[in-house]
């Protein structure tokens, strides 16, 4: 599976963690970004990385920020986007069994990396279920 990360600086710790325990699942992960704990402007990944799913170049992304709002409010902008907050593992099953989420966001400051790693496995091998949810996730998306 080809998998986008990226983060702000504040993410930056979780997401270099989260590459290499990624890696040793057999997918394929391409960064965005930030590299280093230099501050940052989080629009500036979100916007690079959604993009790149929304153009399928990959399966998912992860974004990592401080609180996981500013990313999230950034990727759902985006036509066809479901970026979802996960901070915990029950929140983390549901983005993908009913909103069928392509986009993982996690709030960087407030979970550790076990955690997150957790939250990314479920994330990746949870299937969205369809059947009544496929209708609903399709009213998500409006062009304006």
């Amino acid at each position: 599976m080809k998998i986008a990360i990226g983060s702000d600086h504040a993410g930056f710790q979780i997401k270099e963690y989260l590459k290499k325990e990624i890696q040793k699942q057999d997918h394929e992960i391409v960064d965005f970004g930030a590299f280093s704990e230099e501050s940052i402007d989080y629009p500036d990944i979100a916007h690079l990385l959604t993009k790149s799913v929304q153009d399928k170049q990959f399966t998912f992304g992860i974004l990592i920020c401080g609180s996981g709002n500013g990313m999230a409010i950034v990727a759902n902008k985006y036509y066809g986007i479901r970026a979802a907050l996960c901070w915990n593992p029950i929140i983390t099953k549901l983005a993908r069994q009913h909103n069928d989420a392509n986009i993982l966001v996690l709030p960087g400051r407030f979970i550790n990396e076990e955690e997150a790693k957790n939250f990314t496995t479920i994330f990746l091998n949870t299937l969205f279920e369809g059947g009544r949810h496929q209708r609903r996730v399709m009213k998500i998306s409006v062009i304006l």
